[in-house]
């Protein structure tokens, strides 16, 4: 929602970051990107993020409330680029291509994604976190339009059984087990194409 200026009735110009809250934003983001990429995000302390960072834990608390906050931000560019992807990318991913193939293609996509960035998003979505976070709502909206478009019934109970299947602990458990990400990706394709068809 854009914010009003009291004063004139309009539409207030947003706040810029001061130098320093952008450096020390920078900083955190570098510091937190590394903790997670070397262990299990869900046991980062708030505490270790601001002593990598060389930040005081009050610096750390303005701007972020927890460390599922901070994978978050770390996080946010990454799927806000494949949200443009299912926009207004080529197909099958972006619009033109069947129902069956843009979810298919939407499958591999987050599978890459979960491969390159599997710790960020363990550390910002864990447990059900992930059903508030925005991204999931994006993913939610698309995966039923797909379904709608393909005419599948039960489309709300669905969609969401098909995203279980993208679930980062889900994840982490197939590679654990010697799955690659070919072999997650051709059984999502194939799950894929018997829901919704050709």
């Amino acid at each position: 929602m854009r914010r009003i200026d009291l004063l004139t009735g309009q539409p207030a110009e947003p706040a810029r970051e001061r130098a320093d809250a952008a450096r020390n934003r920078a900083k955190v983001l570098k510091a937190a990107a590394e903790i997670f990429a070397s262990r299990d995000p869900r046991a980062v302390t708030m505490d270790e993020i601001a002593k990598a960072a060389g930040v005081g834990r009050g610096t750390l608390y303005r701007r972020y409330p927890d460390t599922a906050s901070i994978a978050m931000a770390l996080l946010d560019v990454h799927e806000h680029d494949l949200q443009q992807r299912l926009l207004d990318g080529p197909a099958p991913l972006g619009p033109g291509a069947p129902p069956a193939e843009r979810l298919a293609a939407f499958y591999a996509a987050m599978v890459e994604l979960l491969e390159a960035h599997g710790a960020l998003v363990l550390g910002a979505e864990p447990g059900r976190l992930r059903f508030a976070a925005g991204a999931y709502g994006f993913w939610r909206a698309h995966v039923r339009s797909l379904l709608i478009e393909a005419g599948v019934p039960e489309t709300d109970a669905l969609t969401d059984v098909l995203l279980a299947a993208l679930a980062p602990e889900v994840y982490e458990h197939q590679r654990e087990r010697g799955l690659t990400p070919s072999q997650i990706t051709g059984a999502l394709t194939r799950l894929a194409h018997s829901v919704l068809g050709e």
